[in-house]
């Protein structure tokens, strides 16, 4: 058999009812993209979050409220709020040899109001120890101190780029801002410091951690912490002291009891790599599905299509096709429809993931463009599957037809 023939003389049954052959490879066009750029999107997002790891350095350690089990993520760390972790349990971590500092997080969207402009943004409440942990530099002013984060104090350090946007050149510094109607004088604003993972550090406002959880969310606990070490390699020794000093605090006996997770910058990598491959084999098995439906849709164009050239199958027997040659011609022509929509899905989905990588990457975020080799193999092999196993039917029952019935078939 002319392979080559009867993919030609499947385009051009597809050619000849142009709306029906779109919609016979939409199907798959839509799967086949989806699992492109959902796996690519999945790697890009993998390398934001692992360069913000990264680059937070190798002495640093993190906390975050709930327990887990090895090798799984936190429930804190999925969305879920816990609130076990307190502001004296961070505050009591910086009494443990080779600490440097420690400091605890909240964060929440808020509108911040200057006068008669407004804006969205990040409020983090967090400690005076801040500034030290992440290595964060105040360009004019100060951060403020360990009093006024005890003592609920109305202040407020803010990012660059919300000095810009609220203030224009204007000095922000004896200046109230207002967030969740709680007014807060500006003391200070922060060097330039780009973004960062998903965040922008330039779009911040900076308060005290009491500020935050008293007076702007109304919650008792702390969402996350980080302790900074003063050497790498005391990192295993200082973070069992931490879970120690935390058990006793919390009464807790045995470790599989913990209500907090402590890990280090290798272990958050791991983590990630774990979260973030579950969520990509989760969302490319619903993009599976898409691939599913247009596979039912090429099984029905091939039911279709046997049924138009009943009498051509007939003709093709009695000068001696076998049944063989027939089912071999019709899954063909179905692997050629999937080819034809697989091929186009793969260009589209590519095309698209480059456009969200620039989109990010123009919004000053750290994204990289990933296209994995075997995510094409993947896709490949599936565009051929779906073709031979939504064909197979069809097919069939164009090499079972009888050739006398075929040719009499009106």
């Amino acid at each position: 058999m002319n392979y080559w023939l009867t993919i030609k003389l499947a385009v051009t049954g597809l050619l000849a009812n142009k709306m029906r052959a779109f919609l016979t490879v939409l199907g798959t066009i839509i799967g086949v993209s989806s699992i492109i750029m959902i796996i690519a999107i999945g790697n890009g997002a993998e390398s934001m979050i692992i360069n913000q790891i990264e680059s937070v350095g190798s002495n640093l350690v993190g906390i975050l409220p709930g327990g887990s089990e090895e090798g799984e993520a936190p429930a804190a760390m999925m969305g879920i709020v816990v609130t076990t972790l307190k502001y004296d349990d961070i505050k009591a971590l910086e009494d443990i040899p080779h600490v440097v500092a420690a400091a605890g997080y909240n964060e929440s969207i808020k509108q911040v109001v200057y006068g008669n402009t407004k804006t969205e943004t990040s409020v983090i409440g967090t400690m005076a120890s801040y500034t030290l942990v992440e290595d964060a530099l105040v360009a004019k002013g100060r951060f403020f101190n360990e009093i006024e984060e005890r003592s609920t104090a109305k202040v407020a350090v803010i990012g660059d780029k919300i000095r810009e946007d609220l203030f224009g050149d204007s000095n922000p510094i004896g200046q109230t801002v207002k967030i969740e109607g709680t007014a807060l004088k500006v003391i200070g604003y922060m060097d330039a410091r780009g973004s960062s993972g998903f965040s922008n550090k330039d779009t911040q406002i900076y308060i005290p951690i009491q500020t935050m959880q008293k007076l702007i969310l109304g919650i008792n606990h702390v969402a996350m912490a980080r302790v900074k070490i003063d050497d790498a390699q005391y990192t295993d020794q200082t973070m069992d002291a931490m879970e120690n000093l935390i058990r006793s605090r919390h009464g807790i006996d045995i470790a599989t009891d913990d209500d907090f997770t402590i890990a280090s910058q290798t272990q958050q990598l791991e983590t990630v790599s774990s979260v973030t491959g579950a969520i990509k084999i989760m969302l490319t098995f619903i993009a599976f599905i898409a691939l599913i439906v247009g596979g039912i849709g090429i099984m029905n164009v091939m039911y279709i299509a046997v049924t138009e050239r009943t009498r051509e199958i007939g003709l093709r027997k009695a000068i001696g096709a076998k049944p063989a040659d027939i089912m071999r011609q019709f899954l063909v022509e179905a692997v050629a429809i999937t080819g034809i929509g697989g091929i186009v899905g793969i260009i589209i989905g590519v095309f698209l993931s480059a456009m969200v990588a620039i989109g990010v990457q123009t919004l000053g975020y750290t994204w990289s463009f990933i296209i994995d080799i075997d995510s094409l193999i993947v896709a490949s092999l599936t565009i051929v599957g779906i073709g031979i196993v939504f064909g197979y039917a069809p097919a069939k029952k164009a090499s079972q037809l009888n050739a006398i019935d075929a040719l009499r078939y009106e």
